[in-house]
């Protein structure tokens, strides 16, 4: 990565603007961050309160390990929903929720990063990252949004017209906004659809009402019947834990790649070189140690936010204590139940409407992976590894059985389409001949692996 030019225009020390201005732009990237945070956990059934509570705990954890260097945020992360979706759809057939053990599958991705940030110290970024390129990470992006695309539909047929708003106002946001309406469009578009159908529908005011007004103003925002740690209860299931931990934990590999990304493009806006210093090890340890935290209490998994990206930007104000009020401020906002049960009333259409979006951006950030990093499509090797990843993602999960299943000793253990997906995309760029890909030669493709959701709308 090039040595980034530092802009003498901008604020490294937020406390010369004043008490007042800092409390404000910590505000500011609160909202930046808060659409998409709020939205996994009413798309996976975790809770909101808890989202808030651990994203805010993990962006400290963050600026902790780092050295309080990095004005990164950390949120809810997208790039998971699929594994989410997959383990909670097997409730039904369990008898009881596994939405606990799709958790404790994150938080054992969390632990990828703790083994990958040590090979980054020992090895460095180049020799690491020659094993995940963007020929392996482009695809399983790709069909991360495709397979999760079908929810979205289910969701906004619930009220097309309420959806169609949703959509509408995302669109319009992101291309004709400006300033901060185009860093939040996600936000925008559920504020608006949500308003709407308030308007429209009497069934979605009559839920908002009734959630709304048994909610207490202050209480705690975990929820232990769906922390990670409540699966060794009574419905302790040691093969689904190994379903879960295998289809969820081929995730992290894209999600690195992610983190890699955003920390290119804050030193580029910020004019400091943070691969240097603190050094990507640093930065995943503090990401993957967040995701294994939050997700042991039922928190979404963390990942460093684009949106925030965008923020600096646009304030040209760089100081990490920024970002830390930001954090203050979700941990105190998750202990007000009345605004958890507010998200929860949302309707469906408009969490459909919003989801389409994202889903699809999913997608074309894995297309836009492959395409800026140059992937030579001519090279037989690289068809056949695209090949693979996206057949047998999209094929094993569209499937009657929806994964691959087999018996080992007398545990049941089903690998996902996606889980099936990345093993097969490593192996074969691993064993194939021909490997071009080298960490840190294209500037541009290594600094645009955008995060999995809301940030790719403003693209």
């Amino acid at each position: 990565m090039a040595k980034p030019e530092k802009n003498t225009d901008a604020v490294y020390d937020a406390s010369t603007l004043g008490t007042p201005k800092q409390l404000v732009l910590g505000v500011q990237h609160l909202f930046a961050m808060f659409g998409a945070t709020v939205l996994v956990p009413v798309i996976t059934g975790l809770d909101v309160a808890n989202a808030l509570l651990f994203a805010g705990l993990g962006t400290l954890l963050f600026h902790l390990l780092t050295g309080r260097k990095v004005p990164a945020f950390l949120g809810s992360s997208f790039a998971f929903l699929g594994g989410y979706a997959a383990i909670s759809g097997m409730s039904e057939s369990y008898g009881f929720n596994t939405l606990p053990y799709a958790c404790f599958g994150v938080a054992c991705a969390g632990l990828v990063y703790l083994v990958v940030s040590a090979l980054f110290k020992v090895f460095g970024a180049k020799k690491v990252m020659r094993y995940f390129p963007p020929i392996v990470t482009g695809p399983i992006i790709i069909c991360i949004g495709l397979t999760l695309a079908s929810s979205a539909i289910n969701n906004c047929s619930a009220n097309w017209w309420i959806a169609l708003v949703a959509i509408l106002i995302v669109v319009v946001a992101n291309i004709w906004g400006k300033g901060m309406v185009k860093i939040i469009p996600i936000l925008l578009g559920v504020v608006g659809s949500y308003v709407f159908a308030m308007i429209v529908d009497a069934d979605s005011r009559a839920n908002f009402t009734k959630l709304v007004g048994e909610a207490a103003w202050i209480g705690l925002p975990i929820s232990w019947d769906k922390t990670a740690l409540s699966i060794f209860g009574k419905n302790f299931d040691g093969g689904l834990l190994i379903t879960a931990i295998i289809t969820i934990m081929p995730i992290s590999l894209a999600t690195m790649m992610e983190h890699v990304g955003d920390i290119c493009a804050i030193s580029s806006t910020v004019g400091k070189n943070f691969v240097e210093d603190p050094g990507l090890h640093r930065t995943l340890l503090g990401d993957g140690l967040a995701t294994v935290v939050a997700s042991l209490f039922g928190a979404p998994a963390n990942t460093t936010y684009g949106e925030n990206t965008g923020v600096l930007a646009l304030s040209k104000v760089y100081d990490p204590k920024v970002v830390r009020l930001a954090a203050y401020f979700a941990v105190i906002l998750s202990f007000c139940p009345k605004f958890a049960a507010v998200i929860r009333a949302m309707p469906a259409a408009t969490m459909g409407g919003v989801s389409l979006v994202l889903y699809g951006m999913i997608s074309a950030v894995g297309v836009r992976n492959v395409v800026e990093n140059r992937v030579d499509f001519t090279k037989s090797r690289n068809v056949l590894i695209a090949a693979m990843i996206m057949g047998l993602a999209i094929g094993v999960s569209t499937s009657a059985a929806g994964a691959i299943s087999f018996t080992l000793g007398s545990v049941n253990i089903s690998f996902s389409g996606l889980a099936v997906a990345a093993l097969v995309g490593i192996v074969m760029n691993a064993v194939l001949p021909g490997k071009d890909y080298e960490f840190g030669a294209n500037e541009q493709g290594d600094t645009a692996v955008v995060n999995m959701g809301s940030r790719a709308t403003k693209k």
